[in-house]
């Protein structure tokens, strides 16, 4: 949603901290917020104002026609305040159809004035720019503004004068305020455009000798602007419309929506309703709701929402969570329902959507059953097979009733099962995985095929399908082109989206085409290169450029720019490709650019002559020739919906979702598909219906045209004035979706921007009797719109319009490695295996431990060492024992081999990388090596029952020396403390310290012999562990023998010490210590004998 409605106060606060004219504006910053728990001590000290003047109180919840309600309090002192405030303040009141309770007000100064000193501004931003109303009488009997206020437009892009005001505005005003009025007016505009607001109403204005004063205000912003306006606007709190209550599950889903690139929308409408919706995408979710409405559902409708834009498993399973947990608090006497619905989607895996909602049924299955609920679903898109079985999987292993359809139903045929109004089926068998329909081995497609059909089912063929834009009349804009895409039609791709690329290739190869139809594609944050994808089983390079103006100017067969931009960068991106006089046409998938840069870019397209599809899209498509992006979905779907071949079907829709879901609906209604068009769910499409209508009405092979029109804005008259006018001659069906919307008690903003009805004109059921008024052929209901379709083609077929040609089957195109895999239609042996760790899911797990519990449980580094080490969550004192050993070993001095090499590295100017490594290359069995050595000598001869003195005399007479005995510095008269903090804790905590005891034994006989043939630090960690090991519970024999074989003992070593190594190196670069060079006079120098001679 992009225009929101703020409170009075932030409007005013809004106004008075930004707006800049020469008029003063009184009583700045002097309003009071009151709700329940106001402490009115505080209140007064930080207004004491309100000790002192008459005061104006009023409800701040977005309630219109206050005075005329009885809802303001006016010329009171504080305690008449308080007592007007008595009778009002969480008291419920009737506004309209909406029931709510007052709970939150605003109180101001009172402004003595006279009727004459009242006016009323408006200004509202519309599609051809921003009106300025104004009336000359203002306040609370101003009745019809729209019939009678003096109406100004400011184009896009044009500024507003003093002179304008004055000559077409204030016309009535007394000359001795217009000068104010003029001044005020301009500095209300220019502060309307710089806070990115979309309407903005002052009544009464009152201008009096001392200044203007602001009495009510009422205003929404482009909350899609918040990247741009953060810094004016701050955090802008937007309550809900008076009548609903603002619930927490609103504010988390709410927050998950800003935190993803998906969209996540949710609106509860009545939390005791027994009727639940969990839908995918914007238009889907308002034809759910109209159908649920349609069928007398609508004081059962707990919920409106929305997830769509490929959201991952985690964020559909908080979604999906959060619906669950909320309809089972309150039992139904009849039990609940929960429709999981959805059109055919173009691009959201399907299967890994449902994998989070079954995760959360699986959750609350106990409450599900508790609260007798039965759950009914109907998807289509990728991988919506395998989506649909684990979903009736989780039906009969939780005894859940689950009743599950695919793209066979149609889309709201759920609704009716649900509700009781037509049975439920006998589920049909399924096919197993999106597969089905891209494996034919009997084809041969090693080659591009041979072209099937290029025409539509009633078209005669012709050599070249485009139609150039005309040439303009001298001083008028260039026309646009009424055929946009052909056969040969090539596409720039802005951004790194290889996916819907390759989807447009495959495409484009069962579509018969000679070529490609993306020539390069941009992407800004790489430098020039290659981009390797499929043509059929060939592989083909992309280039890839890092600016537009190569791309450009190396494919100048290029006239369609396909963007996928982010909504931050997609203004700037599609202004420049509009500097280029080859592009005809731009697609927009962007969800959420503000809309006054929309305004600026359809300004700049009209005077260029480019046709723009969206923003907020999935594109449009041509069956035969070309296709925006993920349109029509996957290669099943284009198969299933005849999507490589035209029919004679054209179409036009707001939903992208529900664009494929038209094609789902024409394809087995009619011949298919000749063309189709998704303008965008945002209030100013790019293109219009009406753009869009009046092509096909001028293209031949079009022999019908399908509208599904939307909630809010006034475009569909403009195809009944077409009809009227005998512009339009061709049948034309239509629907307009959100007829729910006039049976709601308070407004709610649906998917789409754009879905907001302003005035009676714009709400689906007027827009509906209108069309059916003007000869267009509109079904009762969304249900019905599948069989007046067949209708009216059925009708054209029998007069002869339409005569349907032979299908010719498509060529088969090799699915994708990784698509297969997923699907589970092919194995391979993995590269390498682990077992420590996974990041692939929401969150890291550690030896199956996911990273929350690593830090909710203090595991600490020890811990974690523990899991990814030893895959054990070992007991606490061996994972303390563990941070011991890694602390004394962490340094002992630069003069050890270790350090000394990092030492030179990092003076010798290299990194901290090198210098880390050449430390570590030192450690071995003469330095820091000899953990595991220790361990493995001392174990054999405990373990073969050799005594202490037969040990020492063994390794003698072998010549060896017994790893992990004696130290240079060190020795029995002056022992190593590291050593004895470490016995302490062993000895304290370890529940047997055999071998620990067996080396202090071997101690005894070595010092006896020498002070310094000590157990070492290296030793002593060494058969500590191996005594850690085999007796802390958590590993057999074998286990802990593997473990000291395979060297995880040094490992101990080697992390310590490589923290003592990073701070050598860091220590150096700080000193700035310059090259070392070893002295001479440290060195021997020893020449060969004969040679000395």
């Amino acid at each position: 949603m992009s225009a929101k409605a703020i409170s009075e106060q932030t409007g005013k606060e809004f106004l008075y901290k930004h707006i800049s004219i020469s008029t003063a504006v009184q009583n700045r910053f002097r309003y009071a917020n009151v709700t329940a728990e106001t402490d009115w001590d505080r209140l007064t000290q930080d207004h004491p104002w309100l000790l002192t003047e008459r005061l104006v109180v009023k409800p701040d919840q977005l309630i219109k026609r206050r005075g005329k309600l009885g809802l303001v309090g006016i010329d009171l002192d504080l305690q008449g305040v308080k007592k007007w405030l008595r009778g009002h303040l969480m008291k419920e009141t009737t506004v309209g159809k909406a029931k709510g309770v007052l709970k939150n007000f605003l109180i101001e100064p009172f402004v003595p004035h006279t009727q004459e000193e009242e006016f009323y501004v408006c200004i509202y931003a519309a599609r051809e720019g921003d009106f300025v109303l104004f009336h000359h009488e203002g306040g609370v009997e101003v009745g019809d503004v729209d019939a009678k206020a003096k109406k100004l437009l400011v184009g896009v892009d044009e500024k507003l004068s003093k002179d304008q005001v004055k000559e077409q505005l204030i016309t009535h005003v007394p000359d001795d305020k217009k000068e104010i009025l003029a001044s005020f007016i301009v500095g209300l505009f220019n502060l309307f455009e710089d806070l990115y607001f979309t309407y903005l109403e002052i009544n009464p204005l009152v201008v009096t000798q001392d200044g203007v004063f602001i009495l009510d205000m009422a205003a929404k912003i482009d909350a899609t602007a918040d990247f741009i306006c953060k810094a004016k606007w701050g955090d802008v709190e937007f309550p809900p419309p008076f009548g609903r209550e603002a619930y927490p599950e609103e504010a988390y889903i709410a927050d998950l929506d800003a935190k993803s690139g998906a969209s996540l929308k949710l609106t509860l409408l009545n939390p005791r309703g027994r009727i639940w919706t969990m839908v995918a995408g914007g238009g889907a979710s308002v034809v759910y709701s109209d159908t649920i409405c349609d069928l007398g559902g609508v004081d059962e409708l707990a919920n409106y929402g929305e997830y769509s834009g490929a959201p991952s498993e985690q964020q559909t399973y908080d979604y999906a969570k959060t619906i669950l947990s909320l309809m089972t608090r309150e039992k139904h006497p009849e039990g609940k329902v929960l429709i999981i619905g959805g059109s055919i989607a173009n691009f959201t895996n399907v299967a890994a959507t449902f994998k989070g909602i079954v995760r959360a049924i699986k959750d609350y299955q106990g409450p599900l059953k508790e609260h007798e609920v039965s759950i009914f679903v109907r998807r289509g898109g990728p991988n919506y097979q395998e989506g649909l079985r684990v979903m009736g999987e989780v039906g009969k292993t939780t005894g859940i009733p689950i009743h599950v359809f695919g793209t066979e139903t149609h889309m709201t045929a759920i609704v009716g099962m649900a509700l009781g109004h037509r049975p439920i089926p006998n589920q049909p068998p399924m096919a197993a995985h999106t597969a089905n329909f891209l494996l034919s081995a009997g084809a041969n497609s090693a080659a591009t095929p041979a072209s099937s059909r290029t025409a539509s089912f009633s078209e005669v063929k012709t050599t070249n399908d485009v139609t150039p834009p005309k040439k303009p009349k001298a001083g008028l804009p260039p026309a646009k082109a009424t055929t946009l895409f052909s056969k040969n039609t090539k596409a720039i791709v802005w951004g790194m989206q290889t996916r819907a690329v390759q989807g447009m290739l495959d495409f484009d190869y069962v579509c018969s085409r000679d070529q490609p139809s993306v020539a390069a594609m941009v992407y800004p944050f790489t430098g020039d290169h290659k981009q390797k994808f499929y043509w059929g089983h060939k592989e083909i390079l992309l280039p890839v450029y890092k600016n537009m103006d190569d791309a450009m100017k190396k494919h100048h067969e290029v006239d369609v720019l396909i963007s996928f931009a982010s909504l931050r960068s997609a203004f700037d991106s599609t202004m420049e490709t509009m500097q280029y006089p080859q592009i005809h046409t731009i697609a927009i998938i962007a969800e959420g650019i503000p809309e006054a840069q929309t305004r600026k870019l359809i300004k700049v397209a009209d005077e260029k002559g480019v046709t723009i599809i969206g923003p907020a899209t999935v594109g449009g498509i041509k069956p035969g020739c070309f296709k925006i992006g993920n349109t029509g979905g996957m290669l099943d779907n284009i198969l299933a919906s005849k999507l490589y071949r035209p029919g004679s079907v054209a179409y036009v829709s707001r939903s992208g979702g529900m664009s494929n879901e038209l094609n789902n609906i024409i394809s087995r209604t009619t011949d298919g598909v000749y063309e189709g068009v998704a303008i965008g769910g945002d209030r100013y499409p790019g293109s219009t219906f009406m753009d869009h209508v009046l092509r096909y009405q001028d293209t031949p092979g079009i022999k019908m045209i399908v509208v599904l029109g939307e909630i809010g804005g006034t475009e569909e008259y403009k195809i009944c004035q077409g009809i009227k006018e005998g512009r339009i001659s061709k049948p034309v069906v239509c629907w307009c979706i959100g007829t729910c919307a006039t049976m709601f008690a308070s407004e709610v903003q649906f998917g789409h921007a754009g879905a907001c009805a302003n005035q009676a004109s714009e709400t689906a059921v007027a827009k509906n009797q209108a069309l059916r008024d003007a000869g267009v052929f509109v079904p009762k209901s969304f249900d019905e719109l599948g069989d007046v379709i067949k209708t009216v083609y059925d009708e054209l077929v029998a007069n002869g319009t339409i005569v349907p040609a032979q299908e010719v089957p498509p060529p088969t195109v090799p699915m994708d490695y990784s698509w297969a895999r997923e699907l589970g239609l092919i194995r391979k042996p993995a590269s390498f295996m682990t077992s420590i760790c996974d990041e692939r899911g929401q969150e890291l797990i550690y030896a199956g431990m996911s990273i929350t519990d690593v830090f909710k449980e203090e595991m600490g580094i020890g811990g974690v060492l523990g899991l990814l080490w030893f895959q054990r969550r070992l007991p606490r004192y061996a994972c303390q024992f563990i941070e011991m050993c890694l602390m004394v070993t962490a340094d002992h001095g630069p003069a050890v081999s270790g350090a000394h090499n990092t030492i030179v590295c990092a003076r010798a100017g290299k990194d901290l990388i090198s210098s880390l490594t050449s430390g570590l290359l030192t450690i071995g069995d003469r330095f820091g090596g000899a953990l595991d050595a220790a361990a493995k000598q001392f174990s054999k001869a405990f373990d073969s029952g050799m005594l202490p003195m037969e040990f020492v005399n063994k390794m003698k007479k072998d010549g060896k020396l017994i790893m992990g005995i004696g130290h240079r510095v060190k020795s029995i008269n002056n022992p190593d403390m590291r050593v004895q903090i470490l016995k302490d804790f062993v000895k304290h905590h370890f529940p047997s310290t055999q071998l620990l005891d067996y080396a202090l034994d071997v101690e005894k006989i070595t010092t006896s012999k020498k002070p310094n043939l000590i157990l070492n630090v290296d030793g002593f960690i060494g058969v500590s562990f191996v005594d850690l090991l085999r007796t802390c519970g958590g590993f057999t024999r074998a286990e802990a023998d593997e473990f000291v074989e395979i060297g995880a003992l040094n490992g101990i070593f080697v992390l310590g010490r490589s923290m003592g190594f990073i701070g050598h190196y860091l220590d150096q670069k700080r000193l700035k210590q310059g090259l070392y060079r070893h002295p001479w006079d440290d060195i021997s120098y020893v020449l060969p004998e004969h040679m000395s001679m």
